[in-house]
């Protein structure tokens, strides 16, 4: 028996960008679905999240696409309507969403380009998780895991998206406190420097050497000196949405190799 049975998840972010390897919400709706979850996949790009369907369905698992926009609260409200329609209820909300596009130091960041990426990777989260709450309150249960950074507490360059990552751990411990007495988890996985799509095919496209921004990435990493891949958050992920994690709430869990743990 999965450790996901009979369990339906909303994984926001369940595409990805194209690339070689796989991509951190694709991997998690596919780690949930072979767990026995039923799985609402949602992406902006609908050919995106139909696409991890097919890989869902390809494995026997059970799943169905969504396409929203999650920078738009009507569509927010959309996707939790879909999924209590389609499936009846709501077990597990993995936020998976999120952009450092066009990011900079503070004096050279754009309000333009600030207001992106907070509306993306927070105001989004808030407004999924203020239709979402209503659907598991009258439940009594849910877990609700956020995907937010290490560089929300390690020293990067960036400083909207770690900011917007540092709030976002932030809003997830409010979540935890407020809603305990309703039954509700919420819990933050933070990931290190992982080999995904988003990670690598950006810088990639603007100009770095493949081979050389791998090996560089992967000698930051305390742990073996290799950067993670998607399915280590995916796990991560696993267990904070199963039974298994019962008692664990307000947590914000490094997925990183070691490297958090330099701070200091």
């Amino acid at each position: 028996m999965g450790r996901l049975e009979n369990k339906i998840a909303i994984v926001v972010g369940g595409g990805q960008t194209p690339g070689a390897t796989i991509g951190n919400g694709r991997a998690t709706a596919l780690r949930f679905a072979q767990e026995g979850a039923s799985v609402l996949v949602v992406d902006k790009r609908m050919d995106s999240a139909e696409e991890t369907v097919a890989k869902i369905q390809a494995e026997g698992g059970r799943a169905s696409a969504f396409a929203a926009d999650v920078t738009r609260e009507a569509q927010c409200e959309a996707l939790v309507s879909a999924c209590v329609e389609r499936y009846e209820r709501i077990d597990v909300l993995h936020n998976n969403v999120g952009i450092g596009t066009g990011d900079s130091g503070p004096t050279k960041m754009r309000v333009e380009v600030w207001d992106e990426i907070f509306d993306t990777n927070l105001k989004s989260i808030m407004m999924i998780c203020k239709h979402a709450l209503p659907v598991l309150r009258g439940q009594g249960s849910g877990a609700i895991t956020n995907i937010s950074s290490i560089a929300a507490v390690c020293s990067v360059g960036i400083v909207a998206y770690k900011a917007s990552k540092a709030a976002l751990n932030a809003y997830t411990q409010s979540l935890a406190t407020g809603n305990a007495r309703y039954g509700i988890r919420a819990n933050v996985i933070m990931p290190g420097l992982m080999n995904t799509p988003m990670a690598i095919e950006g810088n990639v496209a603007a100009g770095q050497d493949r081979e050389e921004l791998i090996a560089r990435r992967n000698a930051s990493v305390p742990l073996g000196g290799r950067m993670g891949t998607a399915w280590d958050v995916a796990n991560a992920a696993l267990f904070l949405a199963s039974d298994e994690a019962k008692f664990i709430t307000g947590v914000c869990l490094p997925v990183d190799g070691g490297q958090s743990a330099k701070i200091g």
